[in-house]
């Protein structure tokens, strides 16, 4: 007798049949966040490993806000905006090799590129890096292209798809195969072909570099709007759309005939306009509707049926839009293979939702991600626009960190991001690396300036130390004992003020025990005018080095204030020094005399704010550096007398 074949043929291996959804806690998302009213497909959201940007309702023209990833809770109504267009944002877009470079179009029929710095926009902005003006009417949507920095793709309302070089600000190419409005567009996994949708109900297949029309079918005969998505490298394309009775359908096809369907299902009744997002490293297709709660995922095959229903996520929150991480931004240690963040209809929220796949093991799941797209291009433009084509760079995310891009990697160095605009293109440099990207004629420049600087000091404090050399003994004590009384009685008047000054402020206690502490503001007052030279020497060796403490320019400019003495500078008083010159004549010059300039200490009135005695500092500040110059004077007149005596005892 015959055998009857089995028609059960088993549960079908997934690894990834039990991937949930899960939704960030509230601490974790973004609220009070005034998300745009306009009604149109778009996500009006954008995400990368280093901002959130997300487009809002201003009165008159558009904006968006632009926040640090970590930067939750709730937003200020103040944040500084981003707002340049005259008219609604209808899409943003981050750029895959620049994290902080990001695009958006409007209703005012123009792009703009703007820069964002690292730690984000600290006052609203409307300089954008780039404007590009050629769509005679609203641009929808853009599309950077996943393998040649500074390739941009834009679609208007003018059945339009230009081709942008952004570096020089320039069009590259207009393709003009539609006859309607264009509702999605999608590029392939090397940049070669363009799929796209349209209100005539048409999937056209486009070649961007010349602008041919490959091929066209009509993919869902609904009325409403069709979205498609390429499937990566496979040559498949998966589209969400309506039937004739107003189903919503899901329908994949090979990018090389369209005459006919690989496979098409109907998914529900609801109105929505269904969103297809892929995943191409797991090969996992997420469709979310919008006004929708819920998301369903799906995997993709190279056999029949193509498309297999997995789950799906379901939330009481319907959503107004979705922005997307890139892979390089998930965090790999949760098993987390996709990430969205939901902006939601009813509330101005944004919550991200993770897809992780369940796995017991903390470690690294080497099946779940293999080598991803890197944010390193793998073409320039000019080898791409003669033709070559490449998959993306890939990188490894065993490490675990999130990769994030500080400026843009060039193939080449005259293949830098955004030619014009270079300073600010340049500003988006870390503090932690602080590399410099001057030429290298320059730095070496800079070096030898800095050399004949560091000689030129090193040379003026040897002949400081000649000169000091040569003052006899006995000149020298005496002028120490003068300075020494000089700065006793500098000392005592700077305590009697600093006691005035304590009382009359409202201080703490302990700051009025530090300011009547006699020996701590005595070494305040030798560590600005002698250079932290201790008090024992001051005492014992009748300030032996103050004076080449004083005449060295470097000693003097390193006398700082700590940050206890910054606390206590509101107390301190320090009168003002009245320096004045007597005029020498010839006279005195012949007869070998020498008058100096004598220092009188003249009572100021106490400064009774801050402010006063901040410019009571910064005169004593001037006054101290004429008392500098007066020491270096009178040494030189010491030379030239001896000079003079020894010229006549030689002489005689």
């Amino acid at each position: 007798m015959p055998v009857k074949l089995n028609a059960f043929r088993g549960i079908r291996s997934s690894k990834f049949r039990h991937v949930y959804g899960k939704a960030a806690r509230k601490e974790n998302c973004y609220e009070n966040v005034l998300i745009t009213q306009k009604v149109h497909d778009t996500a009006a959201c954008a995400v990368n490993p280093k901002f959130i940007a997300i487009v809002v309702e201003v009165a008159g023209g558009g904006a968006f806000i632009v926040l640090p990833l970590d930067k939750t809770g709730r937003i200020d109504v103040t944040t500084p905006k981003v707002a340049g267009h005259a008219g609604p944002i209808y899409d943003i877009k981050w750029c895959p090799f620049n994290d902080n470079l990001i695009a958006s179009c409007s209703d005012d029929c123009t792009i703009k590129l703007w820069h964002i710095p690292d730690g984000g926009i600290k006052a609203t902005t409307s300089e954008p890096l780039v404007d590009l003006q050629e769509h005679q009417r609203r641009v929808t949507h853009l599309e950077w292209h996943p393998t040649v920095d500074g390739v941009l793709f834009s679609v208007g309302y003018d059945f339009l798809i230009i081709v942008w070089d952004v570096n020089h600000g320039k069009m590259i190419r207009s393709i003009n195969v539609h006859s309607d409005i264009i509702y999605s567009i999608s590029i392939n996994r090397n940049g070669s072909r363009i799929a796209t949708t349209s209100r005539d109900k048409k999937l056209r297949i486009i070649e961007p570099r010349t602008g041919k029309l490959l091929e066209e079918a009509i993919c869902h005969e609904g009325p409403k709007a069709c979205k498609a998505v390429y499937l990566g490298d496979t040559g498949m394309i998966l589209t969400t759309g309506f039937s004739r009775y107003s189903d919503r359908q899901l329908a994949v096809w090979d990018e090389r005939n369209l005459s006919s369907h690989l496979k098409m299902d109907t998914i529900d009744s609801s109105s929505g306009v269904l969103t297809p997002y892929y995943d191409h490293d797991t090969r996992l297709v997420f469709i979310a509707g919008k006004g929708d709660g819920n998301i369903r995922y799906y995997e993709i095959t190279d056999s029949l049926p193509f498309c297999h229903y997995l789950d799906q996520y379901i939330s009481s929150e319907p959503q107004r839009g979705f922005g997307v991480m890139p892979k390089r931004g998930c965090q790999v240690m949760k098993c987390e293979v996709f990430r969205f963040y939901k902006l939601l209809a009813t509330k101005s929220f944004c919550e991200p939702i993770s897809m992780i796949v369940p796995r017991k093991s903390d470690q690294f799941q080497p099946d779940l991600y293999p080598d991803t797209a890197s944010p390193t291009p793998a073409l320039s433009l000019e080898e791409w626009l003669t033709g070559v084509n490449k998959n993306p760079v890939l990188m490894s995310m065993k490490t675990g960190m999130t990769i994030k891009t500080h400026r843009p990697v060039p193939m080449r160095p005259g293949d830098m991001t955004s030619d014009k605009n270079a300073e600010k293109k340049f500003a988006f440099l870390t503090m932690e690396t602080r590399a410099d990207y001057r030429p290298l004629e320059i730095l070496k420049k800079q070096k030898q300036k800095l050399r004949k600087v560091c000689n030129k000091s090193v040379d003026h404090h040897r002949s400081l130390g000649q000169i000091t050399d040569l003052i006899d003994s006995d000149i020298r004590e005496t002028f120490d004992d003068e300075f020494n009384n000089d700065l006793t009685d500098i000392s005592d008047s700077f305590t009697k003020d600093t006691d005035d000054w304590s009382r009359n402020l409202n201080a703490s206690d302990k700051d009025i025990k530090t300011s009547t502490n006699l020996d701590t503001k005595f070494q305040q007052l030798q560590r600005i005018w002698g250079c932290n030279v201790p008090s024992k020497n001051l005492n014992n060796s009748k300030c032996q080095r103050i004076d080449d403490a004083i005449l060295s320019p470097d000693c003097y400019s390193n006398c700082k204030f700590s940050e206890g003495e910054r606390s206590n500078r509101n107390s301190a008083i320090i009168n003002k020094l009245d320096i004045k010159a007597y005029e020498e004549s010839p006279k005195t010059i012949s007869l070998n005399r020498y008058h100096e300039k004598e220092i009188e200490i003249i009572d100021k009135p106490t400064p009774k704010s801050e402010a006063e005695l901040k410019r009571a500092y910064v005169s004593q500040c001037e006054e101290i550096k004429l008392l500098r110059r007066q020491l270096v004077s009178k040494d030189r007149k010491i030379r030239e007398l001896e000079d003079l005596l020894n010229q006549l005892k030689n002489r005689h």
